[in-house]
């Protein structure tokens, strides 16, 4: 599974343009009065104004190749803080066979650079924001996380994630490629104690040959 898009909400558009395309230099795409869109390697993320007084909060993740994580550390750095994790700012994910940083953007979303063993994708490059391969997760939000995984599969035809887990209150639909990391809203996101957030989400996604356009709420 691949990330083609993914649309997410923000209450600050002028704020949200400047974190994406300075603070980290991702390429703008388009930028109208109410949306704005940035490469992100293969992927599209873009954003959508809300009128809303309350400013929402996700979590995501960009993948990055194998061998850059301590690259990463220093670039991200040398822009933003890092989220310090038991002592670190690495996370070692032993049954994901995965490693990431965190770190948060203007909105508190909860951003991920994570680098997947399996994937075997070491470059020769230094880390920079042309290094940065895809958007590589998404948290959806929902009180029944195990049903909606099996309707994003049945629709799909993708699995649960072979690596786990898959709990009542938590699943990940997807592959290392790509991933739906499902929680119910009575959970943290780690590495924080910010609480999982039901948010608008729209995602467009590759499945073998297949195209699929996914939004939830």
């Amino acid at each position: 599974m691949k990330i083609q898009e993914l649309t997410l909400l923000t209450n600050n558009l002028s704020e949200t343009k400047f974190f994406y395309e300075y603070t980290i230099g991702f390429q703008k795409i388009t930028e109208t009065e109410t949306s704005i869109s940035f490469t992100v390697g293969t992927s599209k993320l873009i954003f959508e104004l809300t009128e809303e007084n309350k400013n929402p909060k996700y979590h995501f993740a960009f993948n990055i190749p194998t061998n850059t994580l301590n690259d990463a550390i220093n670039w991200t750095l040398q822009r933003t803080s890092l989220i310090e994790t038991e002592n670190s700012f690495i996370t070692n994910f032993e049954n994901w066979k995965a490693k990431a940083i965190y770190f948060f953007d203007n909105n508190r979303n909860i951003l991920e650079f994570i680098c997947r063993t399996d994937l075997n994708n070491p470059t020769n490059k230094p880390f920079s924001v042309e290094t940065i391969l895809n958007i590589n997760e998404i948290g959806l939000v929902t009180d029944q996380p195990i049903q909606v995984g099996n309707e994003i599969i049945e629709k799909t035809r993708i699995e649960y994630f072979v690596k786990g887990p898959k709990r009542e209150d938590f699943v990940a639909v997807g592959n290392d490629n790509g991933l739906f990391v499902i929680s119910n809203p009575n959970r943290n996101w780690y590495p924080t104690q910010e609480k999982a957030e039901k948010w608008k989400v729209k995602g467009k996604i590759q499945v073998t040959e297949n195209e699929y356009e996914l939004e939830f709420n």
